[in-house]
Parts: structure tokens; sequence; C-alpha cells
């Protein structure tokens, strides 16, 4: 799965990365331990702008009765998100990429679980597979994403049994095409991430603590992976 993670960036940085055209100022945009049930920064395609835009994390689906279903959909398995009710429309229609620096992920060790934090090489944004979808309730509309994972490539193997999926750039463009609609043609892109593309080291359990952020969250605790 993927229950955390953190963007460190800035609004310029964003905007190289993934050429959107909305407007957000100037501002850092900095934090350490992005948790469920909290808005988002999302990438999005629509009527032909590639926009940035804050959503719930936790998806919930337009014909959901109340929200509460957002705490079981922060994730989707890439393995058969194209045929569950809560993820199929959005898989066809609502792709859209998450933008992250680093995710963390807990691997069970002698003395509890340890705290990995994984990012890629040299560091610098990247993004996750994800789907939006829009929910109207009794205070309006309430756009929410969840992020896709899928099977560990070989460092991942060595922390957790799933890992988020991580979209090439070269097909930033092709993930969030709506006018592909064809599962047979999305599910290719759901992959595993090569492992010589990333790093892994220990940090501290604050990152377990959902209100605790700050640079020392990402410092290594430990010798990274090999």
């Amino acid at each position: 799965m993927c229950g955390r993670y953190n963007i460190i960036t800035d609004a310029q940085a964003l905007y190289d990365a993934f050429q959107v055209e909305t407007e957000l100022g100037a501002q850092g945009l900095a934090r350490y331990n992005v948790a469920p049930a909290t808005e988002q920064l999302v990438i999005t395609n629509e009527d032909g702008l590639r926009r940035a835009c804050w959503h719930h994390w936790g998806l919930i689906p337009h014909w959901a009765k109340d929200q509460t279903i957002g705490y079981k959909t922060i994730n989707a398995r890439g393995e058969s998100a194209a045929v569950k009710p809560a993820f199929r429309a959005a898989f066809r229609q609502r792709r859209c990429l998450v933008p992250a620096t680093g995710f963390y992920e807990w691997k069970l060790e002698q003395g509890g679980k340890q705290p990995y934090l994984i990012r890629p090489k040299g560091g610098g944004l990247f993004a996750f597979a994800g789907l939006w979808e829009s929910w109207t309730g009794p205070g309006g509309e309430l756009r929410s994403f969840t992020i896709i994972t899928t099977e560990p490539n070989a460092l991942m193997k060595r922390i957790h049994d799933r890992m988020p999926a991580i979209v090439p750039r070269a097909q930033y463009a092709r993930w969030l095409d709506p006018a592909l609609r064809d599962p047979a043609q999305i599910q290719p892109l759901i992959a595993s991430c090569p492992a010589g593309e990333l790093d892994a080291f220990p940090v501290g359990r604050g990152i377990g603590n959902a209100r605790n952020q700050g640079p020392e969250l990402i410092e290594p605790a430990g010798a990274p992976l090999d």
C-alpha cells in the first residue's frame, strides 16, 4: 500500500515537471508527512488543459452515500482497479498524477516496524499513478483521489509486498489522455518502477504521527538498503 508520502518542492519546480496551467503562486510546497483524509495536489487533464488541483486523499465514488468510504479507498490495486465498482469509471475517464518527492513504508524488523523513506536517486519530483472522482454531498462538490499500487520491485520486496505505481515522465501525457479509455491499453502503464532508480533508507518513527511535520522527518536513521 501507500499510506504516507512527501512533496517538498515549490511552484516553479511543479510547473517545470508537469507543465500545468493553474496559477499556484510562488509559495513553497513543503509537506513532509502527507497522510490520508487531507487535501493534496493532483495533476488532471480537463478541457484540454493540464491543471494542478487540491483533492481529498481517499476516493469517494459519485454513487457513495457519504464520505466514509474514502477511508478504505486511499489506494487502488492496479491489477483490479479497472473492474472494481469504486474505481472502474475513474480508471477509464479520470486518471491523474499525484506529485511527490518520496514515500514512506514500514518494514517489520526485530524490535518493531521500522519506517523507510523511498525516493528517486538524485531526488526531485516524480508522480504516482492516480484516479480522481467528483462527489456531491451536503456541502457541495468534493473532489477526491486514490493512489494506484502494484507489485513491488526488488528493492521494495525487502520492505513491503506492495508499492505505489510510479508513472515515467515520458508517459505523463498518455496516462492523463482523456481519449484513452480502453482498459487493455491503460493497464500496461501500471508497472513497478525499476529498483535501480530508487533509494531507500530508514527514518525516525516520528513519521508515524500524522501531526508531525518538518525536515527532521526525512533525516536518515541508518544506512540505506544496498
